[in-house]
């Protein structure tokens, strides 16, 4: 079972990452049950896999702002 949800979690469809962003617009910081607000947008997640998601986006707009990744060479 634990697979399972770690499989569901780790794997976004381009699809659902549109309906994450949109939520994060729709639901911020200061909405009660945030998470489970975007959940319901996303669909198929549940409140504590959109949470996880966000902070890893967060995490890794941290290391981007910090220079840590590399500017891809677009040539």
């Amino acid at each position: 079972m634990a697979s399972t949800s770690l499989k569901s979690s780790g794997s976004w469809t381009q699809k659902e990452n549109k309906l994450f962003e949109k939520a994060l617009a729709l639901y911020d910081r200061d909405t009660p049950d945030r998470w489970q607000n975007v959940a319901k947008a996303v669909g198929g997640k549940s409140a504590e896999e959109v949470k996880h998601h966000y902070e890893v986006l967060i995490r890794d707009l941290k290391f981007i702002e910090s220079g840590r990744v590399p500017i891809p060479n677009y040539k």
